[in-house]
């Protein structure tokens, strides 16, 4: 995947259109716009501040990794690499549904462990 359809999925996944994009970033509609459909590479230092603003690492922007955070993958098992990918896909309403779920398991276990 090339690094244009990252940044416009990444737009989409926040439900942003470019001009709420580019008034928060304050840029020019036609800039963004170029750099999303693959007209014009992202310069570096874009690259960053959108890493920064979608709280991922510059090399999920640059197509280097499938991991959207820092978090080294290396040291994800493949199916634990299934899972946040499959988290990250989701809802805020639906994420919030999982913590509440896994937080209910977690409970559950440490009472166990006690036993």
């Amino acid at each position: 995947m090339r690094h244009y359809h990252r940044i416009r999925d990444l737009r989409e996944d926040r439900d942003l259109t470019q001009d709420a994009l580019c008034k928060e970033l304050n840029m020019h509609k036609t800039t963004y716009t170029n750099y999303e459909q693959g007209k014009h590479s992202v310069p570096l230092d874009f690259a960053v501040i959108l890493a920064d603003y979608y709280n991922v690492s510059v090399d999920y922007i640059a197509g280097r990794t499938d991991c959207t955070r820092s978090v080294a993958c290396s040291k994800l098992t493949p199916d634990e690499e299934m899972i946040i990918k499959m988290f990250l896909r989701l809802s805020e309403r639906n994420k919030g549904r999982v913590e509440q779920f896994m937080e209910q398991l977690y409970d559950k276990q440490k009472e166990i462990k006690k036993e």
